[in-house]
């Protein structure tokens, strides 16, 4: 096939033939099966697209899976939840089990946990169990390594083995014993990685549940798990909408986790970060991470005084606007000013980021200069320019 000729196919299936189509060419075979899928989807307003029963969108599913890569099967899918009441049919387990599995569906899922009936449940906690593990071997080992050489770092011990040295800060510290003569620093005082204490840090993760924030309490909830495995780091997992719960219990399987979460429903931060006040045993040690778009529903006047007492205790605060890819989220831009202004960063955060965002929070760094050096845009940037 020519380059023109190339060309052409592809236009053909971007226009989607008929009158406005202007290529005059025919496609035959797998084209033409593409065109189809295509034109169920995005010309179902005109032409009647897929009907509801599910063998039929099934069948749907399994031509898009053979004649897409899965980037753009996902996307597609997406656009079907929107354009043919995609979720209405995600009731019945046929269909379920032919779906590409994302984390946009396990919010889907979890966001229909309600309704969905005896027979699908099975098979929804199957695909979960699927995303959950994908997202697990790809996000724990980095967080790992991030938490735990951190906590390593936080310690330092003067009396080292060799192997425990950190060599930057000995050299540092003994400067002033360099011998000229010799070209050589005498190390008379050694600094070191401790390992003295269990539990180093407490880790406070109180996740928004309500629907704009669906990808964002899956990936909280995968990632609490991962903390949560770690035995230098004591974890708390809250999740809330305009009630409180407590899901750290829960935290040894992420799957029954996200299916004890309910989405939906309205928001009351100003009573979230009042219950997790009361979780916070040693202030100086303790990291609480909201994730919420910010929209109160509840108190925000209250809710302002109460992030206020938790910086003044001396715990470490962190706003994150969503936890996810999902681009730029949605949020109060005046509650999230007002964090700011309190020392509170507010940004949106990636999961692939997540792990250095936990190493620099442990490490007492300025959270709103390393957000701005990895080009996140937070409301404290905003302000002092």
């Amino acid at each position: 096939m020519s380059i023109e000729d190339e060309r052409l196919r592809r236009w053909r299936l971007i226009l989607g033939g008929g009158e406005a189509d202007g290529t005059g060419l025919e496609i035959l075979g797998a084209d033409l099966a593409m065109d189809n899928a295509l034109r169920a989807l995005y010309d179902s307003d005109r032409k009647g697209g897929l009907d509801s029963s599910a063998p039929s969108v099934t069948r749907w599913l399994g031509d898009i899976r053979n004649y897409f890569p899965s980037s753009v099967v996902r996307v597609m899918q997406q656009d079907a939840f929107e354009r043919l009441d995609l979720k209405r049919m995600l009731l019945e387990p046929e269909m379920l089990a032919a779906v590409e599995p994302d984390v946009h569906l396990v919010a889907t899922l979890l966001a229909l946990g309600g309704v969905i009936p005896a027979k699908t449940k099975e098979t929804a906690r199957i695909v979960v169990r699927r995303v959950v593990e994908e997202l697990e071997r790809k996000l724990a080992n980095p967080l790992r390594q991030a938490v735990m050489g951190s906590l390593n770092r936080a310690l330092r011990n003067r009396r080292p083995r060799h192997n425990e040295i950190n060599w930057h800060l000995t050299i540092r510290a003994n400067l002033k014993h360099y011998q000229p003569d010799y070209r050589t620093i005498i190390p008379e005082t050694r600094i070191g990685y401790g390992r003295k204490r269990s539990a180093l840090r407490d880790i406070i993760l109180c996740v928004d549940q309500s629907g704009s924030m669906a990808t964002s309490l899956v990936y909280a909830g995968i990632l609490g798990a991962v903390l949560a495995s770690l035995p230098s780091v004591r974890t708390y997992l809250v999740v809330f909408d305009t009630s409180v719960v407590d899901l750290t219990e829960e935290l040894s399987d992420p799957v029954e986790l996200l299916f004890g979460t309910q989405l939906g429903g309205g928001t009351d931060i100003n009573r979230a970060l009042g219950y997790c006040q009361g979780l916070v045993r040693q202030p100086q040690e303790t990291i609480l991470i909201l994730i919420s778009d910010l929209y109160e529903g509840g108190n925000a006047e209250e809710m302002i005084k109460r992030v206020a007492l938790v910086v003044a205790s001396g715990a470490q605060m962190i706003a994150l606007l969503a936890l996810s890819n999902d681009g730029a989220p949605s949020y109060d831009h005046h509650i999230a000013e007002s964090f700011a202004a309190l020392g509170v960063p507010a940004f949106a955060c990636t999961p692939d980021l997540f792990p250095e965002l936990m190493a620099a929070a442990i490490n007492r760094q300025d959270i709103a200069q390393w957000a701005a050096s990895r080009e996140i845009w937070t409301t404290r940037s905003s302000i002092l320019s």
